[in-house]
């Protein structure tokens, strides 16, 4: 599918601020056209080393659209809140 993707690498520090932060992202990618593709949890690193045991994948239908919802006000004010409760590597790719 054509569009930019967020992929975040997440290990969970603080399980009670990531149940805050991950019910407080949805209402941020809504403007922007971001959708969740899926969350999961790694079964197993096939080639290399992966130190993050969870991910998360976002599209959004275009890179404008995803980088103005990274910018946006609305989701930088939660990156406080991330950051004490997950270690994440956020990385963004085009289609």
């Amino acid at each position: 599918m054509n569009g930019a993707y967020v992929v975040g690498h997440i290990t969970v520090k603080n399980h009670e601020m990531w149940a805050e932060y991950r019910s407080k992202v949805p209402g941020t990618l809504t403007p922007w056209g971001g959708e969740l593709v899926f969350r999961g949890k790694q079964l197993a690193a096939l080639a290399g080393d992966n130190p993050h045991p969870d991910i998360v994948v976002i599209r959004f239908p275009t890179v404008t659209a995803l980088n103005s919802w990274f910018s946006s006000a609305a989701y930088q004010s939660l990156i406080p809140l991330r950051q004490e409760a997950a270690e994440m590597v956020l990385l963004s790719y085009e289609a």
